[in-house]
């Protein structure tokens, strides 16, 4: 589509995954709706606007490329927006995914340097498969294009392509922290990740303290480096070129979960839960499986205040949910096994005739039915030991209509920037803290309850999902998301003589 003989810009998203995960059954590949922030926000935005979604479909298995566009072009068209995969084989995903991306950069990002793996293959095959989603955002995308990359994986994405002369206009976003430069310099690869980010024309962050620390980053080497501005968003001039670095936390789609608190899956999970603990309060726990959310330690100090506060047994219930996740990694199978055991332990002190202190799941839940847990819930405890942002604390404060209940807060949870001083903030190390928070919690005053409550939930649907994705537009493009007009659905192959999907 064209206006006054110009091509409109379109948005072309780029992830490391598709908003699908595909699965084989037998003979049968099935797909799964994909779920989350990123999906939650940027759906509406890309629908029927012709823009792209470029990534990996989450195929472990291979998958015969005419049975893959059978499956992508029917949900293309159901989405309102195109999805464009890219293929890996096996040893990408163990050296670029599993290695680089969630062996290296994860736990160093996350300040657990020593859970970090440095090994040349994963380097490679990191630079390897940036260079093959570099390969088909320009072969499916044009020059007006605005490309906008997300996350820890592909973080050499805009590197590449300028190293074919591909000049897109490409923004990235880190969904994770930004470690401090005594972190980040112990990566052996460090300059060359610097340089790939300072590629891009923008560089987001979900917290002024992350920004600061890739600014802090981008001193150590290139020192006559200089900010300019104030603000969230400032310009970072170098010899080499400027940058554009902001500080946009990401949020929650409000609206949409409010309303999955009146569905009838939810006001069944509340009736269920609440007739099954009576008037006892609920704390509960949401968490992917994964060593930087503090799961261990949150045990731990619940554990410690039943042993300190007598007030607290038979009187509160731990609803502690653990979503499953790389189970086939060592580590996080240790860790599954860790909070089982403590789960037992805890139970095996505590448990009455009448009362089990602790009930664990470890499973995912359909949104519906997580947000009847959410509405239930008196207190949540959302104490990661880093952590990006962490939209359950907000998801929470969303599925309270009521303006009642307790939102418990790792001060090491990027949206402890946001929601402090209204949530109780903890140090999630600090175990005697934690356990006298959790008791603070459990006697706090219905008015200090709902006034807290209420002016959480005041600032979440300010700076919702569509603020921010508005605002990154803004930041980033010089656009407003009303800038990005209807498009036609995008075309599979754009030039002819494309054969192939990758």
């Amino acid at each position: 589509m064209k206006a006054n003989g110009k091509e409109e810009t379109r948005l072309v998203v780029v992830s490391n995954r598709l908003p699908l995960a595909l699965r084989r059954e037998g003979e049968e590949w099935r797909f799964e709706a994909g779920s989350g922030g990123l999906v939650t926000a940027l759906g509406p935005v890309l629908k029927d606007r012709g823009g792209l979604w470029i990534g990996w479909p989450g195929n472990r298995d291979p998958i015969d490329r005419e049975v893959l566009r059978h499956i992508l072009g029917p949900v293309s068209k159901a989405s309102g927006y195109r999805l464009i995969p890219v293929i890996l084989e096996k040893e990408h995903i163990e050296n670029y995914y599993e290695g680089f991306a969630n062996a290296s950069i994860w736990p160093l990002f996350h300040d657990l340097q020593m859970a970090c793996l440095f090994q040349p293959r994963f380097w490679e095959a990191y630079r390897d498969v940036n260079s093959r989603f570099a390969r088909i955002v320009r072969r499916h995308s044009r020059g007006s294009d605005f490309i906008w990359v997300h996350d820890y994986h592909l973080m050499h994405l805009a590197l590449e392509l300028k190293k074919r002369n591909n000049n897109r206009r490409c923004a990235f976003f880190l969904h994770i922290p930004f470690p401090s430069p005594d972190i980040f310099l112990k990566l052996p690869w460090r300059y060359e990740v610097m340089e790939a980010l300072a590629a891009f024309d923008f560089v987001g962050f979900q917290t002024l303290r992350d920004r600061q620390n890739f600014q802090a980053c981008l001193r150590s080497f290139w020192p006559s480096s200089r900010v300019r501005g104030r603000g969230p968003v400032v310009r970072i001039s170098r010899n080499e070129g400027n940058i554009i670095a902001g500080a946009l936390p990401i949020s929650i789609d409000f609206t949409h979960f409010m309303n999955l608190t009146r569905s009838k899956t939810a006001r069944e999970t509340v009736k269920a839960l609440r007739e099954a603990h009576g008037t006892r309060k609920i704390l509960l726990g949401v968490d992917r499986l994964d060593y930087t959310k503090g799961i261990p330690q949150r045990l731990e100090a619940y554990e410690r205040a039943l042993e300190l506060y007598d007030e607290l047994r038979e009187k509160v219930v731990f609803v502690q949910i653990v979503v499953p996740s790389r189970e086939g990694v060592d580590a996080y199978s240790r860790l599954r096994d860790e909070i089982t055991q403590t789960v037992s332990r805890i139970n095996g002190r505590f448990a009455t005739t009448n009362w089990t202190p602790l009930t664990f799941f470890f499973r995912s839940f359909p949104a519906d039915e997580l947000a009847g847990f959410y509405r239930a819930a008196d207190i949540a405890a959302v104490t990661p030991l880093r952590d990006g942002m962490n939209l359950v604390a907000k998801e929470y404060c969303a599925c309270h209509a009521d303006n009642d209940g307790v939102l418990i807060l790792s001060e090491f949870a990027g949206a402890a920037g946001q929601l402090a001083p209204e949530a109780l903030l903890v140090n999630p190390h600090d175990i005697e803290g934690l356990a006298r928070t959790l008791l603070k919690a459990f006697e706090m005053a219905p008015q200090e309850r709902q006034s807290r409550m209420r002016r959480l939930r005041r600032i979440i649907r300010r700076r919702d999902i569509f603020w921010w994705v508005d605002n990154f537009l803004r930041a980033a493009a010089g656009k407003a998301l009303r800038d990005f007009p209807p498009g036609d659905l995008a075309p599979l192959v754009p030039q002819p003589l494309e054969r192939h999907l990758s």
